[in-house]
């Protein structure tokens, strides 16, 4: 894994193997490894979070970012073929998507999947049919106060940013560890965005280690503690999250920002 240091200089990191026992992190991703099909996606990507931090995970359309996020709930595509992946000590790697929701993975993805003639209060009880439970309905209410406006509304309807709202809502509704958003802001409304940026930061406060797919990378990086940035499936930057706000030669060579 590359550490870039500064805009001229990038220094090979330390190898995995020297590195502390992943069991021992709250979460850590150990060189791993994922196709689709015979298209090789992810290429040896490793990542560690301590517990409440944000990480910004960043890169151009096509690098592999929304992969690493499949890879790490556990769905069926892409195909994990080698690494490891821990969270609170337990492996992910060898777990089916179900089992790592049940561990407390929770993968908010792009499309957001609310489902079609279902309310949005039917919407949060769904995900709540069976354990472990996360937030009850009236706390959900309390922190999506529009979301309880238009509790008998039907998901499907309501617009963009409600709908992120409802699908952000949903993965709290469970007994959430780690909580994965595959582009929380696209498609927004730039106040809605504010809104959505709010509701990230009322979830770090209470302690949700959060993982930030985003092409708006600076409003990502602003909330985010730790940065990784990937390239063709690999990691070509790890840091904190403002040293990469901080260096433009950095954010033009690979964000084209």
């Amino acid at each position: 894994m590359l550490k870039k240091t500064d805009a001229s200089d990038l220094q090979v990191a330390e190898p995995d193997s020297a590195r502390p026992d992943p069991r021992d992190s709250f979460f850590a991703v150990r060189d791993i490894h994922a196709y689709y099909g015979e298209s090789y996606i992810v290429q040896g990507i490793s990542l560690d979070l301590n517990e409440g931090e944000i990480l910004a995970l960043l890169g151009r359309n096509g690098a592999g970012k929304t992969s690493t996020l499949r890879t790490i709930a556990r769905v069926d595509d892409p195909q994990l073929r080698t690494g490891e992946i821990w969270l609170g000590g337990e492996s992910l790697h060898d777990k089916q998507s179900y089992q790592a929701a049940q561990l407390g993975v929770q993968l908010v993805p792009e499309d957001r999947r609310i489902i079609g003639g279902l309310t949005v209060e039917e919407n949060l009880m769904l995900s709540q049919v069976a354990e472990p439970l996360g937030w009850e309905l009236e706390r959900i209410y309390e922190h999506f106060p529009r979301l309880a406006e238009r509790r008998a509304q039907m998901g499907t309807t309501l617009s963009g940013g409600e709908q992120q709202m409802l699908a952000v809502a949903r993965a709290l509704a469970r007994d959430v560890k780690l909580l994965l958003l595959d582009e929380p802001y696209e498609g927004l409304a730039p106040v809605i965005v504010q809104e959505i940026e709010k509701i990230v930061r009322q979830i770090k406060e209470l302690g949700i280690t959060t993982i930030i797919v985003e092409q708006n990378a600076v409003a990502a990086l602003k909330l985010a503690d730790k940065a990784v940035i990937v390239d063709m499936g690999e990691v070509v930057y790890s840091g904190i999250a403002q040293d990469v706000l901080n260096d433009e030669d950095l954010r033009n060579e690979y964000l084209a920002i």
